[in-house]
């Protein structure tokens, strides 16, 4: 309906031209007085072409994602379009507000979906809000209004909006000023507790790195640990609180005439940026958070040239790599391992020497370093002046991240500490200082301070393998020492063993005379019997069981944790009782946050009863055979998570820990998804300084690694097999033992990897319909790589999981796999 002033208009042209076309058949004065009429005619429709753009959109109507130009809602003045805007060089839409008459068609708004969406997906407008669909009818968003809704409006201010209530007397009930997302316009208000998020790139639209709050009075910019929405410390702040709210802030204001300033109680005004300019009405304004953190006020000219384009007034902060910068977390605002320029408000992202951009189309990725880096990678024997040298950069600098501070030093001393240190990336020299640092290097920025970069001079060639004879004389002595030896050693042996029996029994006698609750000595909460029976009303609700118990969910008073899972050992058996004794030591001395945490245990008698906190979402294997699949970056923040729960277990506990049972099974996600690591009932403690033990094969068929069937000390290295079996499923979110496919080059799931990565065919790992996946082929072939190296069959090729998790978050190169995996079924 709306548009019907514009097809009228088209009509009449036809018809004009189509007099034209007939002047061979009618006299030359008919046809002039018939173009006069339809151009009287003409004339006469444009006062109403307005009102005709203006009608309001009814209940029911909708619109459909082509490339026509019937996808969208026009507003009154034609300047701006609610609807499905098509992706340059995609076959996606975004459902969004842009200006219609820029030539590049700006998007100011957008719909907070996932992914963009495909091509026949569906808006309607209906008494309930706005409903989107893909093509298949599945909802995929919906706005949400406080009432029922009468009509809908695109604004010529670009707010689009839902009434309630007739035309003279109607309410706003949703609009999208009201929602926005990284863009706000003029007459466009932000409140308390107002946001805007960037995108994560130039053309993608999905929730990037930094964000805009506006709470207390007060404005902040914030990056964001992506793609998590876990917030690091601000990088620009505008302070107008005050305890008397009518001289606090409570209002961000982009006036009409293109001022955004910070209203207080009392009116006064507080201007936002220092730059200054005189605005214009003959230019159209936004404001927008760009994907590179820097919140930039732009004009375009409402004249219709075809080389105009959006300029920059005004920005803020000034200079954002000298703003953005954490001490302790963070990348900075180019990414790990680069390097920021300011240019005008812009920064401009470039990789040191000896390194390259982790993503090519991305120089805001951070980048890697182009050869190998780190201890272990060359042999020891080889002098490091043959393999490295240094480039010298001038007024270069990353800030924090220092692990050794030497002085009094010259540069030369510097150097050489670099040189031979293996974990030394980069020295930094100033005055009679040494900084030295390792990756990932964060914060790069030009101020004082001269860089001294190691790079490796030539390509890492393994050192091949040497043997030495040994001698005929060493051999015969060894003959003859070899009985002797022996018959010494059973000797000693012989006494040891009867002297150890006597000493057990002993011990033995005593402790039958020691309470049972003297068993296990650790600071959890001991809880009785009848406790848990009550909180779990009788054991009824049963959330899973595994191979010694059942777990059930209990409701307890104990702090601010009221929901348990209370782990049930059914039987009282030798292997139950070891099992629970394991799981009580392993992780009753833990705590990270990628760990369950053990409230405490039951100990009573026959009973033993283990008390979790409770995981609200489930297990990561219910997590990736959800429908629709999981999306991308969800199951990324899961791996990772899961990673650095490994890492703390492997190498940061008091005493190593190898859980010996990782599988989906056994990663729980709490509330807000994080991966938390459970059932330890299998876990092996190491001593200290014990980096393997003897034990037997503890695991779960399509996890457990070769080593536990030849009968040889286990390391740490075991759970990284299984994580790597487990990343796999991440990535291609099935199990890792699958017939339903009926092929069985495909059933086993690191046999089928291994092929695809062979054969260059990493598409077919892609879960159906994973748009952002498909967009980041880069990291997907990464991360195979990296499970693929988890898998190897010989354990000392194995990556430990502090150098995984260093090569999935890209702070470490990835070297190409060897070929020499294994799946053991």
């Amino acid at each position: 309906k709306k548009n019907s002033g514009i097809i009228e208009v088209r009509i009449l042209n036809k018809t004009l031209l189509a007099s034209c076309c007939t002047i061979r058949t009618t006299s030359l004065l008919s046809i002039m007085a018939s173009a006069m009429i339809l151009s009287l005619l003409f004339l006469s429709f444009l006062p109403f072409l307005p009102i005709l753009a203006a009608n309001n959109v009814n209940l029911s109507s909708s619109l459909t994602a082509t490339s026509s130009d019937n996808s969208s809602w026009i507003s009154p003045s034609l300047e701006f379009a609610f609807g499905f805007r098509l992706l340059n060089n995609t076959n996606h839409f975004l459902l969004a507000i842009w200006y219609a008459k820029t030539l590049d068609k700006t998007i100011v708004w957008h719909a907070k979906t996932t992914n963009p969406v495909q091509r026949g997906s569906k808006v309607l407008l209906m008494e309930n809000g706005i409903i989107l669909n893909d093509p298949n009818g599945q909802l995929i968003w919906k706005a949400e209004p406080n009432d029922t809704v009468s009509y809908g409006s695109m604004l010529n201010t670009g707010n689009f909006v839902l009434s309630s209530g007739s035309t003279d007397h109607s309410v706003y009930v949703w609009e999208s000023f009201k929602n926005p997302t990284d863009t706000i316009l003029p007459t466009q208000i932000l409140g308390l507790g107002g946001m805007l998020f960037s995108r994560l790139t130039q053309n993608n639209y999905s929730k990037g790195r930094f964000e805009l709050h506006f709470s207390n009075g007060t404005l902040q910019l914030y990056p964001v640990a992506w793609p998590t929405a876990n917030p690091y410390n601000s990088y620009y702040r505008m302070e107008t609180f005050n305890a008397n709210s009518s001289e606090s802030g409570y209002q961000l204001v982009f006036s009409e005439s293109a001022e955004i300033y910070i209203v207080k109680g009392n009116g006064e005004i507080v201007q936002l940026a220092s730059q200054t300019f005189a605005p214009n009405l003959n230019n159209y304004y936004r404001a927008t958070l760009d994907f590179d953190g820097v919140f930039r006020q732009y004009a375009y000219p409402r004249s219709f040239n075809d080389d105009q384009s959006w300029s920059v007034v005004r920005y803020i902060p000034d200079n954002i790599c000298m703003a953005l910068i954490h001490q302790q977390q963070g990348s900075g605002a180019c990414g790990f391992n680069s390097i920021c320029k300011e240019i005008g408000g812009t920064p401009s992202c470039k990789c040191p020497p000896g390194y390259s951009l982790m993503d090519p189309n991305n120089q805001f990725g951070g980048c890697k370093p182009d050869f190998p880096q780190g201890c272990g990678v060359d042999d020891e024997s080889i002098d490091p002046e043959e393999l490295f040298e240094f480039t010298r950069m001038e007024n270069l600098n990353w800030p924090y991240g220092d692990y050794e501070s030497l002085a009094p030093y010259n540069e030369s001393q510097c150097q050489q500490s670099c040189l031979h240190d293996c974990m030394c990336a980069v020295a930094i020299f100033s005055d009679t200082r040494c900084w030295k640092k390792k990756l990932p290097l964060s914060n790069g920025r030009e101020e004082f301070g001269l860089a001294l970069i190691k790079i490796r001079k030539r390509k890492f060639v393994p050192p091949s393998g040497t043997y030495k004879p040994v001698s005929n004389t060493k051999t015969w002595k060894q003959f003859l020492l070899g009985p002797l030896v022996s018959s010494l050693i059973f000797n000693i042996l012989s006494l040891v063993v009867i002297l150890q029996f006597l000493l057990v029994r002993r011990r033995r006698n005593r402790r039958r005379a020691m309470h049972d609750s003297s068993v296990l000595e650790t600071n959890l909460r001991v809880f009785s019997f009848k406790e848990l029976k009550d909180a779990t009303d009788g054991f009824k609700d049963e959330l899973g069981s595994g191979s010694f118990g059942i777990v059930y969910k209990g409701v307890l008073k104990f702090g601010s944790k009221n929901l348990v899972a209370v782990k049930k050992l059914d039987k009282l058996s030798q292997e139950g009782e070891k099992e629970f004794r394991a799981e009580v030591r392993a992780i009753g001395k833990t705590h990270h946050k990628n760990l369950v945490d053990l409230f405490g245990y039951c100990h009573e008698g026959p009973h033993r009863l283990l008390v979790y906190e409770f995981m609200s979402n489930g297990s990561l294997a219910d997590f990736l055979s959800r429908s629709p699949r999981p999306d991308w970056n969800r199951r990324a923040q899961v791996a990772l998570g899961i990673a650095r729960g490994l890492v703390y277990l492997h190498e940061e506990c008091h005493a190593p820990i190898i859980h010996c049972d990782i599988k989906p099974q056994n990663i729980l996600l709490d509330n807000h998804f994080t991966a938390r690591i459970s059932d330890f009932g299998l876990a092996k403690s190491l001593m200290f300084d014990q980096t393997r033990t003897l034990t037997g094969i503890r695991g779960t068929r399509g996890y457990v690694a070769l080593e536990w069937f030849k009968s040889v000390p286990v390391t740490v290295k075991v759970d990284v097999y299984s994580f790597g079996v487990m990343l796999l499923e991440i990535i291609c979110c099935r199990k890792s033992l699958e017939m339903v496919y009926g092929e069985e080059e495909r059933a086993i799931l690191t046999n089928w990897v291994c092929d695809c990565y062979m054969e260059g065919n990493l598409e077919a790992l892609m879960v159906e319909n994973d748009d952002v996946g498909m967009c980041d082929m880069a990291t997907l072939k990464r991360w195979v790589m990296i499970a693929i190296w988890c898998i190897q069959e010989d354990p000392s090729k194995r990556p430990t999981m502090k150098m995984v998790t260093q090569m999935l978050e890209g702070c470490v190169e990835v070297p190409i796999p060897l070929g020499n995996t294994s799946s053991y079924l």
